[in-house]
């Protein structure tokens, strides 16, 4: 390992770097799949004389990703994607042990999280790993000049992907890009499981409040609004779901959850969770309908998709009742209490996912930036789904890694289903 305590960065606090080494090393071994990229990389160093940026949530399972890419023998440095996510003694531990540049503090000022972001721009990278699509996004209005030089990146988020495909459709994307959240084994998994296990984990340990006979309401039923759904379901919450796409909204009746529009809901609702990647599906007028002590909630990417910013103009004082939870008092004489300011509830009151969750999405972003660097110059300036193969490359690498075996098909079986004869 590599030991340095000069490199240029903006962290917390260095001495915090021992505690991080031993999470990384921790996050490692749940991670398998990711385990056997890094060996590979290691050899066939695909990424060398390569610089990456990296903007996503400085977390011990981020950690391990950053230091695959370096394996592979990528330059990285790496930035918050959310100011309240990061985990200060991680961000240590790369810059000490692994010689990673890290700009990212906890808790740190929207200002300050967007001179990380130029930071990570002004180290000119070639390939790029995107989680909410900030840095392309800022490359794309600020530094178009840049885009020539870049090979390529990855969006981690359903937000991201939005924001890319606007981006693809107006024909302004300046390179190619992957979109990691489209792959199966990185949706169906991370998507459901993970936001589904990590943002209920948030919110009780925010407010240790009993999930039981709650009513938790659901904004949106994409893979993350089903997971969290079937979590808190499986916890004995009554579920309300609000939907403005009929085949989703359709499938969450057929689930068993009441279905309705979020003016009907807030009236009902004991816990509201959001998870569109849209903005203001909870706004001022729901949450004032809302039950005097309602709690909110959000597990999408950006901090407005409940309308915080001008629930204010109605608030007569915000006190802070634990870390991360706030009572608005409001002008109606109600309150209501909302989790980590209005952004990722399982990120800032929690750990975000498990690292074996993080163990199959990471390995999508590590083989999609493969996939650019080995594809430059033959790729248009769109957004790509890694390809198939690849996707099922990683689910047989973590079905072994769980002593699971599945049948093959015969040749019988093989030639049956590729005939239209029946012999």
């Amino acid at each position: 390992m590599i030991m340095s305590e000069t490199i240029k960065s903006d962290i917390k606090d260095i001495t915090l770097a021992e505690q991080g080494k031993k999470q990384i090393e921790w996050a490692f071994k749940d991670m398998p799949v990711l385990t056997e990229i890094k060996k590979r990389f290691e050899r066939e160093l695909p990424f060398k004389g390569l610089k990456l940026s990296a903007c996503v949530h400085v977390t011990k399972e981020t950690a391990a990703l950053c230091t695959v890419m370096q394996a592979g023998g990528a330059d990285a440095l790496l930035v918050a994607s959310n100011p309240l996510s990061t985990q200060d003694d991680v961000a240590a531990a790369l810059v000490k042990y692994w010689g990673i540049p890290v700009f990212a503090i906890a808790g740190e000022s929207v200002d300050t999280y967007k001179s990380h972001i130029k930071e990570a721009l002004d180290h000119n990278p070639d390939i790029i790993i995107d989680d909410g699509c900030d840095m392309v996004s800022m490359i794309h209005s600020e530094r178009p000049e840049m885009a020539s030089k870049v090979i390529g990146s990855t969006e981690e988020t359903t937000t991201g992907i939005i924001r890319l495909q606007a981006l693809e459709k107006q024909g302004q994307l300046k390179f190619p890009a992957v979109g990691v959240n489209t792959s199966l084994t990185k949706h169906l998994y991370d998507n459901r499981y993970g936001t589904g296990q990590s943002s209920l984990d948030g919110i009780l340990r925010g407010a240790n409040i009993l999930i039981a006979g709650k009513t938790v309401v659901i904004s949106g039923y994409g893979w993350c609004g089903r997971g969290c759904a079937l979590r808190a379901k499986a916890m004995g919450a009554n579920v309300i779901v609000c939907e403005v796409d009929p085949l989703k909204a359709l499938e969450a009746a057929m689930e068993g959850y009441r279905v309705m529009p979020i003016a009907e809901a807030a009236k009902e609702g004991d816990i509201f969770l959001t998870v569109t990647g849209d903005k203001h599906v909870v706004d001022v007028q729901h949450i004032l309908n809302m039950k005097d002590g309602a709690f909110l909630a959000n597990s999408g990417h950006f901090d407005w998709e409940i309308n915080v910013g001008d629930l204010r103009a109605y608030t007569k004082e915000i006190v802070e009742i634990r870390p991360n939870l706030e009572e608005y008092k409001l002008t109606n004489g109600k309150s209501v209490y909302v989790f980590a300011q209005g952004r990722l509830v399982n990120l800032v009151c929690a750990e975000g996912h498990p690292a074996s969750v993080m163990d199959m999405s990471f390995a999508n972003q590590a083989l999609g930036i493969e996939f650019l660097v080995k594809n430059k110059g033959k790729l248009e300036n769109k957004l790509y789904t890694l390809p198939h193969e690849v996707d099922v490359k990683i689910a047989e690498l973590k079905l072994k890694s769980m002593g699971i075996e599945i049948d093959t098909l015969t040749p019988e079986q093989e030639k049956y289903l590729n005939s239209w004869k029946i012999d």
